[in-house]
């Protein structure tokens, strides 16, 4: 039998499990749990705080806290993430899009409008928030996302559909852009129980976490434009490694950038023939 709380009680009832269980920002994550399966904004949360939940709203909720419990992260469950000022659907099927990632798109967005970069390739696109992201902030892009997940691109072709942006396949690209696994296999376990349920393929990248990087910069020269240029994000203590690979296979003009934390985030090298 579902006993059928009222708003604020099952406010503070979700609060106090989320305590009881580690949970970060637990009165935040609890009202826009409810928010989400009450179809309301949190401001109707306050509003209605002695309003009971149907008995359908209480057992979705009760479901969806559990899973919560659980680490299962907040945007898996309400099926939205918003990264760079968009709306996207996700799932667990992709990485949740992070703002860090923002500093990427943004460095690619600007040498576009430097240098008429028109046509681009984001690989590893997951839930295709890069792709989409430099759609709507660079007129006229070109646009191929690929992913080795299946199950990823079927995201990325519903939030492209939602959000109206055509990808078009091209040879030859004036950018290639990619936000690949760059996890170290040790240190996956050592994450937040959060990010562990984020799927394995888009955090693994092998034992040095270079796997990815090796066969994109092995690679990308083949399908780059004359003075096109390849933008990479990075884990925070990779940037002297993968520049040391960028030299090896001859690109110039190697730069970094760092995020909003201060932390090394992406590296830029431009394929000069």
């Amino acid at each position: 039998m579902v006993i059928n709380l009222t708003i604020k009680e099952n406010l503070e009832y979700a609060i106090k499990k989320l305590k009881e269980n580690d949970i970060e920002e637990c009165s935040l994550k609890a009202k826009l749990l409810l928010s989400h399966v009450l179809i309301k904004p949190k401001e109707f949360l306050i509003i209605n705080e002695e309003k009971n939940l149907s008995e359908a709203e209480q057992e979705k909720f009760n479901r969806l806290l559990e899973q919560m419990i659980d680490n299962v992260p907040l945007q898996y469950l309400v099926n939205k993430q918003e990264f760079y000022g968009i709306e996207f659907f996700i799932n667990e099927n992709v990485l949740i899009p992070q703002p860090d990632t923002e500093i990427l798109v943004e460095e690619v967005i600007n040498i576009s409008n430097r240098e008429n970069k028109k046509e681009i390739l984001d690989m590893c696109t997951g839930s295709g928030a890069i792709a989409i992201a430099l759609s709507k902030n660079i007129k006229n892009a070109n646009i191929i996302a690929t992913d080795i997940s299946d199950k990823a691109l079927e995201i990325a072709k519903k939030n492209d559909k939602e959000n109206k942006v055509n990808f078009i396949k091209n040879k030859k690209f004036d950018v290639i852009i990619s936000n690949p696994p760059y996890i170290k296999t040790d240190i996956i376990k050592t994450l937040p129980k959060e990010v562990q349920k984020e799927p394995m393929l888009a955090l693994d990248g092998g034992k040095d976490g270079l796997n990815f990087y090796r066969i994109i910069i092995n690679n990308a020269d083949k399908h780059l434009n004359s003075n096109g240029y390849l933008c990479l994000e990075i884990g925070d203590d990779q940037k002297e490694e993968i520049i040391q690979l960028l030299k090896q296979k001859k690109y110039k003009e190697i730069y970094s950038k760092k995020d909003l934390s201060g932390n090394d985030r992406i590296v830029v090298a431009k394929n000069v023939k």
